[in-house]
């Protein structure tokens, strides 16, 4: 990885923790410039500098400013970098870790992956073996059917 890359992670607004995550990248070999916004994980880091959260203008400057976006499983999480061309690296929250109250998460990320669009962090593999991915890794491009979906949605309403 290069001096200049800032690397954004997000881990959204659950009530439950995800430090899996955390310690995936405390433990991983980057030394960039990495920011978190936490949310209500608290956690204590040698290289990462966290936020509990951030407002909506400061996330999307850091989006636009990021090099690539590790992410948990959340829907908005992953699909507003992905507008945005961004490269996403996404770990789904796990119910049995006490992360989140179900496994809808790993759903969203795997799908997502098989199609394309992020690279998926799985349970028990080391971030480190992702990261070269990111040289040669073209998210699809990702386009909202919501017009779609509103112009159905009229026409059986009206």
């Amino acid at each position: 990885m290069g001096v200049d890359l800032l690397i954004l992670v997000t881990l959204g607004t659950q009530f439950e923790p995800f430090t899996r995550l955390l310690n995936m990248v405390e433990n991983s070999s980057l030394t960039n410039e990495i920011i978190v916004q936490a949310g209500h994980t608290k956690y204590k880091s040698r290289k990462m500098n966290l936020f509990d959260f951030i407002s909506f203008d400061e996330m999307d400057a850091l989006i636009d400013k990021a090099n690539f976006i590790i992410t948990h499983g959340g829907t908005g999480s992953i699909l507003t970098p992905l507008k945005k061309g961004k490269k996403v690296i996404a770990c789904a929250r796990l119910s049995k870790y006490k992360e989140h109250v179900d496994n809808h998460q790993t759903e969203i990320v795997s799908i997502l992956s098989q199609q394309g669009y992020i690279l998926e962090l799985k349970e028990n593999a080391a971030l480190d073996n992702l990261l070269p991915l990111l040289n040669t890794f073209t998210p699809k491009v990702f386009k909202s059917n919501a017009d779609a979906f509103k112009y159905r949605l009229r026409k059986c309403i009206g």
